[in-house]
């Protein structure tokens, strides 16, 4: 009787594990693309990300740069239309990537930009101001460039959280 039930069992279990495979073999198929998805969400959102910071950072550095540049000319009496077409389109450029990266950044990325912005914005009024000869109260090229040189610090606070949250370490 023992032989007989072991048989049946056998059977039994045999049978089972024929019907149930495909499942077991379904579930854990399933399981793995939820993850693979998974992966590949995370993998994007990281791209994206780093595209964002890298665009971000690119266009912060290059406003800052014609800032520069043109507060020099500007100093020098050599600004020309060239540099003002430049410098407009390196402030939108700059706006652009600020607000595409609003939905995208951690906050504390955001504020630190925000910091930066401060500096960047009151150097482009004051640009503008100069070159249209309505400078206030005492406003110079010079003392526009000190303070536009308050920006490096900014622009490297950004850059090193940028790279933090992208897990970049030296």
């Amino acid at each position: 009787m023992t032989a007989a039930i072991t048989a049946m069992i056998t059977a039994v279990v045999g049978v089972l594990g024929t019907l149930f495979a495909p499942v077991f073999a379904q579930r854990l198929t399933a399981r793995e693309r939820a993850e693979e998805a998974g992966t590949a969400r995370e993998r994007r959102a990281f791209e994206e990300r780093r595209d964002h910071y890298t665009a971000m950072n690119r266009a912060s550095r290059q406003f800052h740069t014609l800032l520069k540049d043109a507060l020099h000319r500007i100093r020098d009496g050599v600004y020309a239309e060239q540099e003002r077409i430049q410098l407009e389109e390196a402030r939108l450029d700059h706006r652009d990537r600020y607000a595409e990266a609003q939905m995208i950044v951690p906050e504390r990325i955001l504020q630190a930009s925000r910091e930066l912005n401060q500096v960047l914005a009151d150097a482009d009024a004051v640009v503008k101001r100069l070159d249209r000869g309505l400078a206030q109260g005492g406003e110079t090229a010079e003392r526009a460039l000190e303070r536009l040189r308050e920006a490096g610090p900014f622009l490297d606070a950004m850059r090193e959280l940028m790279r933090e949250d992208l897990g970049v370490t030296d």
